[in-house]
This record gives structure tokens, sequence and C-alpha cells, in this order.
């Protein structure tokens, strides 16, 4: 999108253009929506109204150019909405180039990357599937993606199993029910996002924010280095920083005597003792 200000710009441009659009689809009491650049829109016009209607929007300003796609079923972002009776249904848009794999489990990233990929996969497919079937299909889909990235089937059932526990959804994961999905597909289309609603009080709680990821105060005395390879090549680099620390640091006289030297990966699960 080039610079920063670009969305920005780009929304205020199109807020003054879209205005006729939003007015008739507030008349005919439907559906309009638009994320930058890209509309979305219902109708139970004929084709040949709604047809005049956008070419109508073509022509408003040169600088605009409108491709338009009318069907029963459109992809929208990384959605897939299909009109069924009447009735929107929602699932998740795989693009046919897009292959299905998720970070590889051997990769050297910590490993709390890899934990959290089954989790949040489950988040999006329950927030884009509208119904519990598809909802399940996607998460087979998940499943068989991961297994391809060589993470154990162990890892995925518990992070599966972890994000119907946290999320009071039990019956959807033992009898795939279609009443409980739908309050957990709500229930998370309506949470904010979690940067947005840390607070004093979900800090204190002890299972979602551990000891080690409270404040602490300074202490001088402690020198922590992020360290983000669990495995791999690099795995043994600690060990390595451990002799040059005490070759060219901790020599008779020094300062740094006094100063312990821990290291810590990306999970913030500080690793003591080094010296």
């Amino acid at each position: 999108m080039g610079s920063a200000f670009t969305q920005v710009l780009a929304n205020i441009y199109m807020l003054e253009w879209e205005q006729n659009l939003i007015q008739h689809q507030l008349n005919h009491k439907e559906i309009y929506g638009r994320y930058i650049d890209d509309i979305f829109m219902t109708t139970n016009q004929s084709l040949d109204d709604i047809q005049i209607v956008l070419e109508k929007a073509k022509h408003k300003d040169v600088n605009i150019e409108i491709e338009c796609t009318i069907a029963s079923t459109v992809n929208y972002l990384d959605v897939t909405i299909t009109n069924e009776e009447g009735q929107l249904k929602t699932t998740v848009y795989h693009k046919p180039t897009a292959e299905p794999y998720y970070l590889p489990y051997r990769s050297d990233h910590p490993h709390k990357y890899h934990r959290n990929i089954p989790y949040s996969a489950l988040t999006r497919a329950a927030r884009l599937c509208s119904n519990v079937h598809d909802f399940n299909l996607e998460r087979l889909r998940i499943e068989m993606s991961l297994l391809l990235g060589q993470y154990p089937l162990k890892l995925i059932t518990n992070e599966f199993l972890r994000f119907f526990q946290m999320n009071k959804a039990m019956p959807v994961f033992q009898q795939l029910n279609q009443q409980a999905y739908q309050e957990l597909h709500q229930q998370l289309l309506n949470r904010t996002a979690r940067k947005d609603t840390t607070s004093n009080d979900t800090m204190k709680d002890p299972v979602r924010y551990p000891a080690v990821l409270q404040k602490n105060p300074w202490d001088r005395k402690k020198m922590y280095l992020r360290y983000p390879f669990e495995n791999g090549p690099m795995a043994a680099f600690p060990k390595q920083l451990t002799s040059w620390w005490k070759k060219h640091y901790l020599f008779q006289g020094s300062h740094l005597q006094q100063i312990k030297l821990h290291s810590s990966d990306n999970r913030n699960i500080f690793r003591g003792g080094f010296l």
C-alpha cells in the first residue's frame, strides 16, 4: 500500500465516492461493506437494475475503476459468502494457488509460535465459518496441513482441546452442536483483539499471564539476552557465549563479576544460572 498514510488517504477518498451507494443500500435495506478498495453488497433487485446502479458508480470518478462480480457465491477478502435461499453463509476462502502449509515444526523458531498456530487457525475458522459442519471440515483441513508440517499429533490435539475449553465450547467438540457453535461463532466475532482488552484484572490471571510475564523491577545485577533459537545449529550457542563471557569480561578486578548473565528465548522463560 506504499506509505503508512496511503490507507488513510484511500479511505478519505472513498468515503465521498461511496455515499450514493451507501444511500442506495439503506433505501433498499441491504448490506454494504467496504475494506479499503474492496466492496461487498447484497441486493434483491433484478440483474438489470443493479447493473444500472453500478454503471453510475463507474462513471462517477475517472480515477476509480470498478470490476464487478455478481453471483450467488462470491469471494470477499478471506471469506466465501453464499446466498442460500435468502440466508448468507460464510466459509473460509482458500486461494487456488495457496499451498496448505504452516510454519514447519522443525524450523528454528521458538516453540510458542508452533504451539499457537493450531489455536489461532481454529479461532480464525470459527470466526469465518457460519455453519458447524463447514467449521469441522476446516478443522480437518487445518489438522492435515499441520501434520504435513510435521507437527506432533499430540500437540495438535492438545491445542484444539485447549481452544474448546478456553471458549467453553465442548459441545461443539463432542457433538458438533449447531446452537453451541453459533454462540461460539458470535462470541469470537464480537471479541476485541487481546491487545485492546488487556487490563490490570486480566493481567492478574495466573493461567493466561504466568509470573514470568509479569513486570518486575529492574535488577542491575542481571543481564538478560534475548535468544530466539531453541533447536537447530544455533542451539549450542549459549554454552559458547558463556565461554566468551568468562574469558573476556570476568577477568580479575572486572566490575562485571557481580553481574549474572541470563538468556531468554521468545517464550519469556528465563534461563538462569549460566555463571
